[in-house]
């Protein structure tokens, strides 16, 4: 069906009709025994009286022309505006930026508190602790008295937790299940956070959207709030380390380049070899997103590990550094190592990138994985690093023999790095660590709390059953403020918060953004951290799993129609500006596609690596119209039994105050109008326009319950469902049948996620309605229909009042209906 590009409307609502059609052995048979031919113009007949007849039935029971002669009435009351796409965007990043804000600023308090705690706390060798060790809380031996670090802990189900059993009153400690849980170490550093119990408590009473808030201690243990228990997996072992956690690095380091020289001589065979490349897979765990690296082999020769990579740094995200970790599975050992032209082409590299720009110059790193060295190779330092020393170096001698260890030490004091040795492949992750407190140094004399953010991430402790929920953390370093530490640089740890990406969402008014519009949000390398198109897992049902890099999807994979990637490097350069396209949408899970111009605005995230985009399609989709009705009149028509509003949308935040989290939100929206609750906060615009929905789409209630009750048993059988979705998210539903009786059990339910309003899209019915022709009905079929014995067919119009002014779609009616 064309769409008539020329006309222009108004206000509109689409009301959306499902008939489920139901076609049950209907074929031509034989007459006599002999085909008969049945002529064009018969068949041509057959077809309008069809149209036809389903026509009626659509126009007769939405009720379609009913609710457009009442927005007639109203017309008067309207008016409509051009969404100024800049503007919004730039409301909207300041919205994002306070709330990022309020993140940052806990974290900062828990950074104060942590410091003090250490300053005024003595190390104590002899200390001893029973703390609340996550692992071991509520366990008790074989006589029933709780085991050491155990002890009875109060666990309670919260729902702001996913319904897991925590206790807000206290935190708990983890310690990694390779380390010693009542080492010296770990029990004073327990000892002196526990002052981090009250500030986690004071920073929930203030936001209590606030989820986990934590530290994680440069010793290996991680102090968690609320408390929870941890559970090891089916071997006994709980392999998580914080130190390894994206959010601990990116806060302790700065950006650095990195050079890996891997020593591949005869001497490195067997288990040496192994303990190598395990050493540099971990060293590779410890860069991220923002840091570069390469890796070359060497013995007597050069063999870049990845050899279309020669002469150049790569950036460490997950692909590249998966990718490097294949081909270290294909080194071995041969030859003489030599390690003066290893440590010439390491210093040749680093300098060739530092002239392109990229990277960081301010923090390299030469990271020398071997068995030894014969010489100091000093004449090589004073040509290349000496004496401003700008290149770090870190030896990890591989193997129990020490005969070249002072070598190794030596290049290690004279370039300001670390040496290491590791003799097993129980002792690589925990050396491995070591570097990163060298590298903090900088940070942690001048006192640089730069607060950092991840890229997005899944969060399986949180997962609710409705899909992944991405994070994104925020963390800060914490460090020793001890006078006789100051100049020594002592990274005590980090502390950081969990935020999640549906948090982002609650900012965004979906219904200022039309039908095909959508906001998204990037990190400052370009990868995604909210867009409707990330699609994280794969698979169906509880089978889903995470799709491979999942976390690093670029935005140009998802608005590919960017050739140039004009949006994407302005967006990564943090600019504020406009670009447009015409665009191809997918939807129907990829079945369908809708072909749109869309206008995109963006800016960045102040305080905050992230740059915000939205994007609006031309035509109705750049119009937003305001109605106007009575307090009394809006909640009277709002509280009938077969209105709802949208999951997904907020209305009223409900989450920020706990007395608050278990109102609906009508029941939010009727306290906030009440004037009786001011710590409520609402969108007032958007329950102003749901008010006068709520009126305008009234007398479908009475329309339709008369269809029910003057139904005859045979007439216009098949009709099941006739629903109504406006433009703010509210909605009312008439069924024709038992609910047991419904076609398609799933349809506008949470499993049918492209047929409700999402925080991220409207529904897919009300999009394709929304592209016709006013007064038309949209007909589609489930695409598996002609497997089955039943066809469904479903029937959806916008409802549009045509005027000389341009406005936006206010709504859209479905039928489901089931005819034989």
């Amino acid at each position: 069906m064309q769409v008539d590009r020329s006309c222009v409307v108004s206000s509109a609502w689409c009301a959306c009709l499902i008939l489920l059609f139901s076609t049950l052995g209907t074929r031509v048979s034989e007459v006599g025994g002999t085909h008969q031919s049945i002529p064009p113009s018969v068949v041509k007949l057959w077809a309008s009286a069809f149209g036809g007849e389903i026509k009626s039935i659509s126009a007769k029971y939405s009720g379609s022309q009913l609710l457009q002669k009442k927005y007639k009435e109203f017309e008067r009351a309207v008016r409509v505006d051009e969404i100024d796409g800049l503007r919004l965007v730039k409301r909207l990043a300041d919205d994002m930026e306070e709330m990022f804000h309020k993140k940052a600023e806990a974290m900062k308090r828990l950074v104060e508190a942590a410091e003090e705690a250490h300053l005024q706390h003595e190390e104590d060798p002899d200390l001893q602790y029973e703390y609340f060790n996550a692992v071991l809380i509520n366990e008790v031996d074989e006589e029933g008295n709780s085991v050491e670090l155990g002890g009875e802990f109060l666990l309670q189900p919260n729902d702001h937790f996913n319904n897991l059993s925590v206790n807000l009153s206290l935190s708990t400690v983890q310690v990694p299940t390779n380390m010693y849980n009542k080492d010296s170490a770990i029990v004073n550093g327990v000892f002196w956070s526990e002052a981090l119990n009250k500030v986690f408590v004071d920073n929930f009473e203030r936001d209590p959207s606030l989820i986990w808030q934590y530290f994680g201690s440069a010793k290996g243990f991680f102090r968690q709030y609320p408390g929870i228990k941890w559970k090891p997996d089916e071997h006994g072992v709980i392999a998580f380390d914080c130190r390894n956690r994206k959010w601990y690095i990116q806060a302790a380091t700065s950006p650095k380049n990195v050079v890996i020289l891997v020593d591949v001589s005869g001497s490195m065979k067997g288990l040496r070899l192994s303990i190598a490349k395990q050493t540099v897979s971990s060293i590779l765990d410890t860069l991220g997103d923002d840091d570069f690296f390469n890796i070359i082999a060497y013995n007597e020769e050069l063999h870049y590990v990845e050899s279309c990579l020669n002469g150049t740094l790569v950036q460490a995200d997950v692909p590249n550094k998966d990718h490097f970790r294949e081909h270290l599975e294909k080194l071995f050992a041969k030859g003489i190592g030599m390690l003066d032209i290893a440590l010439t082409e390491a210093f040749n590299l680093l300098g060739d990138f530092n002239e392109t720009g990229r990277g960081s110059e301010c923090s390299q790193a030469i990271m020398l994985v071997t068995d030894g060295a014969v010489d100091t190779y000093d004449a090589i330092f004073a040509k290349y690093n000496w004496p401003d020393r700008k290149v770090r170096i870190f030896p990890y001698l591989i193997g129990r023999e020490s005969a070249f260890a002072d070598n190794l030490k030596w290049m290690a004091c004279a370039n300001k790095g670390y040496f290491t040795q590791i003799s097993t492949l129980a002792d690589v992750q925990e050396n491995v660590m070591e570097y990163l407190h060298v590298l903090s140094r900088p940070k942690v004399i001048d006192r640089e709390h730069d607060t950092v953010w991840t890229e997005a991430y899944i969060d399986n402790t949180m997962d609710d059953g409705k899909g992944p929920v991405l994070m994104t953390t925020v963390a800060m370093p914490v460090f020793s403020t001890k006078n006789e530490t100051r100049n020594r640089g002592i990274l005590l740890g980090v502390v950081g918060t969990d935020v999640p990406v549906s948090e982002l969402l609650k900012t965004i008014p979906k219904y200022k953004l039309g039908i095909h519009g959508y906001a998204f949000a990037i990190t400052n390398n370009g990868y995604i951290l909210t867009h409707p198109d990330l699609r994280p897992l794969y698979g169906d049902g509880k089978k889903r799993k995470r799709k491979p890099n999942y976390s690093s999807v670029d935005l140009f994979e998802v608005e590919w129609e960017d050739k140039e990637d004009t949006l994407r490097n302005a967006m990564v350069n943090r600019k504020t500006g406009t670009f447009s396209m015409e665009v191809k949408k997918s939807v129907d899970k990829g079945k369908r596609v809708l072909v749109l111009h869309n206008d995109y605005y963006y800016t960045d995230i102040k305080g905050t690596p992230f740059s915000l985009g939205v994007a609006l399609s031309r035509g109705h989709g750049k119009f937003f119209f305001r109605g106007n009705v009575t307090v009394e009149e809006g909640l009277h028509d709002l509280e009938h039994p077969d209105v709802a509003l949208a999951d997904e949308w907020t209305y009223c935040n409900t989450d920020e105050h706990p007395e608050h989290r278990y109102l609906s939100q009508i029941e939010a929206i009727k306290l906030y109008l009440s004037g009786h609750e001011p710590h409520l906060q609402c969108d007032k615009e958007l329950i102003q326009e749901v008010l006068f929905d709520a009126v305008v789409t009234a007398p479908l209630e009475a329309y339709w319950t008369s269809l029910v009750l003057n139904k005859s048993e045979n007439s216009d059988k098949g009709v099941e469902i006739a629903y109504l979705g406006s433009r703010t998210g509210l909605s009312r539903i008439n069924l024709f049948v038992v609910p047991d009786e419904l076609t398609n059990q799933d349809f506008l339910t949470a499993e049918d996620k492209e047929g409700v309003f999402n925080a991220d899209h409207f529904p897919l019915w009300y999009k394709r309605a929304a592209e016709q022709v006013p007064g038309t009905f949209v007909y589609s079929l489930p695409f598996n229909s002609g497997s089955e014995n039943k066809s469904v067919v479903l029937a959806s119009t916008a409802i549009q009042l045509l005027d000389e002014r341009k406005s936006p779609i206010a709504a859209d009616e479905t039928l489901t209906a089931h005819m034989y």
